[in-house]
Order: C-alpha cells, then structure tokens, then sequence
C-alpha cells in the first residue's frame, strides 16, 4: 500500500494539534506539519484549502479533517481503531 500524503496545520499552543500529532505518531504515519502562527503563507493556504480560520487542520491524500476526529482520521488512514 502507497504510503498516504498527511498535512497538519498547527499551531504550538494548541491542545488538540498535540493530540493529532501524537496520534499519528503513535500510528507511524510520517507526515508534514505547517506551523500557521509563524508561516503566513501556510495560514492563507490552510484557510484556502479548508474554509477554516482554526486549527488543526488535517489534509490526508486531500481529504480535510478539521480538530481532532479520531473516527475520521481511522477511517481515512485505512488504521484499526485502538
């Protein structure tokens, strides 16, 4: 299986950016992450993309996760539930 293409749009202070980092980690799921309170381009970006002025922002094989949404991102990761 092609590994996924994952985007994180984050910010340092946010609890559930932590949350939805950590929970690809602990999958083994590399992805990039877009640091929005320092790159102005990735906030225009992320807000082009997804609608959305908050974080986090997930975009996984271009489909768009808004917060933490463990049932979604399973079900777009192809993972088990655990």
């Amino acid at each position: 299986m092609a590994e996924k293409k994952v985007f994180v749009y984050s910010t340092p202070t946010c609890p559930y950016c932590k949350r939805v980092k950590e929970y690809l980690s602990r999958k083994g799921i590399n992805y990039t992450e877009f640091n929005v309170a320092e790159d102005r381009n990735a906030a225009k970006e992320m807000i082009q993309k997804s609608g959305q002025m908050g974080v986090p922002v997930t975009i996984i094989d271009g489909q768009i996760v808004v917060g933490f949404n463990q049932s979604l991102l399973d079900k777009l990761l192809d993972t088990q539930v655990t």
